[in-house]
């Protein structure tokens, strides 16, 4: 079997697309169209039959996210996950912090620890 390379150009993605598109009636599925046009474009079957969903999706034939839609719903996953990395770090930080500012605000007396009344700091 032969493997088929990872990325395809624009222009090959574009050519393959239009010409399954152009011929869909002829086979009367994007399933069909792409087990006989993929080989001879040199794309995969499944590759170029997702090709065609999104195409049709794009141009209103077929309901589900667009191309854009896709594009914004990836780019606030990773804005997410940034986030809540960044949330995560704040978090340890804010208790380390908070280990270091309880160190210096207690002091032991016969044993039990007590907070120093002078050292207490405010809430700002």
């Amino acid at each position: 079997m032969q493997t088929m390379p990872t990325r395809y150009p624009t222009e090959q993605r574009e050519r393959a697309t239009r010409t399954a598109l152009d011929r869909l009636d002829e086979y009367g599925s994007a399933w069909a169209v792409a087990q006989v046009l993929g080989p001879k474009l040199g794309v995969g079957p499944e590759t170029l039959r997702k090709w065609v969903l999104q195409a049709q999706g794009d141009g209103g034939q077929r309901s589900g996210p667009t191309s854009e839609e896709l594009a914004e719903i990836k780019r606030l996953k990773k804005e997410n996950a940034d986030l809540r990395e960044a949330n995560e770090i704040l978090k340890a930080a804010s208790n380390f912090f908070a280990r270091e500012l309880g160190a210096t605000r207690r002091y032991v007396c016969r044993g039990v620890v007590r907070d120093h009344p002078r050292w207490v700091v405010a809430a700002a």
